[in-house]
């Protein structure tokens, strides 16, 4: 097998050494993974995306309980987790660079951070349509101007590096990542993560590394690759195509934080040795009871059925098992579930 040689990349002070990031994910980013993910060897995560509006429009609560805050929280920071980045989301530059200065000060209500974030990474690549019917997400790709402006309002206001997440355009017809990309670097990017889709592919389609590659070439700050690395030989086929200074996993990781450590394997030559099935569950459950520290056990029992669907795939049975997880009620449901899939593939 060839050796993955990863450039790496800086955030401010900070060495991304290998440039190995999870990428931000809607519902699955939440500081339980993150924290299973950087254990298995990501270098850099980054947080859920969070509303810049949403955000703003909280410091307006006459009321000011914590328990109503449902947006502040998905912007905490703890120190063990750094390097982390926090990433926001909005069409409106005003918003988006108070948002940030929030974050940077740490002066807003319903802050649980106990240390600023890395860097601060703006979303224009989220393909939902909630978000981009508002003119946010990969809606900013259609108004590169606009993208612009976000970028600056942001870096004008933060002393934090200001990166950008992106997709290659809003439709085949319409590919403008190459463009876009100096147009943020000229604003103040100080790093931008593509993902090899347009907007109009959702998640559909193979990822086209060769947009990615005109995007490295059409800059001078790092790049990061993202889309379809489900495996180390997809790393480093990205590697190969792109000439990338790192690269973003995100649905690849879902079930499966230990290809980080797979590519850093890959780094040094070496074979990486995967977990057992009894190691694997366990690091689920983990993360699971993790989430109920953070968020009660309520909405961890039911948010961490998704997870160890995603962590049982392929395994022997488990089509009925998740059926059996997506009625779990509490924690030791699924402990219960987990533990019967083990003893059943060892006999």
């Amino acid at each position: 097998m060839k050796k993955l040689d990863l450039k790496g990349f800086s955030l401010g002070e900070t060495k991304i050494e290998h440039g190995l990031v999870l990428a931000p994910m809607a519902g699955a980013t939440d500081y339980a993974f993150r924290e299973v993910c950087r254990a298995c060897g990501a270098e850099l995560t980054v947080s859920e995306m969070i509303s810049a509006k949403a955000l703003c429009y909280e410091q307006k609560c006459k009321k000011k309980n914590t328990e109503l805050s449902r947006t502040a929280p998905l912007a905490a920071v703890r120190e063990e987790e750094l390097p982390m980045s926090v990433q926001l989301f909005g069409g409106e530059p005003s918003f988006m660079a108070e948002a940030a200065g929030l974050i940077e000060s740490g002066d807003y209500f319903g802050n649980k951070s106990t240390a600023k974030p890395t860097a601060i990474d703006i979303n224009m690549g989220c393909p939902v349509h909630k978000v981009v019917n508002n003119g946010e997400g990969s809606a900013l790709m259609k108004d590169p101007s606009l993208a612009a402006r976000i970028v600056r309002a942001v870096c004008d206001r933060v002393n934090l590096p200001v990166t950008v997440k992106m997709r290659l355009g809003w439709d085949r017809e319409s590919i403008n990542a190459p463009e876009l990309a100096k147009m943020v670097e000229q604003s103040g990017a100080a790093m931008i993560c593509v993902h090899g889709r347009t907007r109009a592919q959702m998640y559909e389609g193979k990822a086209d590394y060769s947009i990615i590659a005109e995007v490295k070439k059409a800059v001078k700050i790092p790049v990061v690759g993202n889309g379809d690395i489900y495996t180390a030989e997809d790393a480093l086929r990205m590697y190969e195509i792109t000439d990338c200074d790192g690269i973003a996993i995100g649905r690849g990781a879902l079930g499966n934080p230990w290809i980080f450590g797979e590519i850093r394997a890959l780094t040094s030559g070496e074979i990486y040795a995967y977990p057992s099935l009894r190691e694997k569950l366990n690091t689920a459950l983990g993360q699971a009871y993790r989430m109920a520290e953070e968020k009660g056990e309520y909405i961890a029992s039911r948010e961490a059925r998704k997870h160890v669907s995603w962590y049982i795939k392929g395994v022997s049975g488990a089509a009925a098992a998740r059926h059996r997880i997506n009625s779990a009620e509490t924690l030791e449901d699924v402990k219960s579930i987990v533990e019967e899939i083990v003893a059943e593939c060892k006999n």
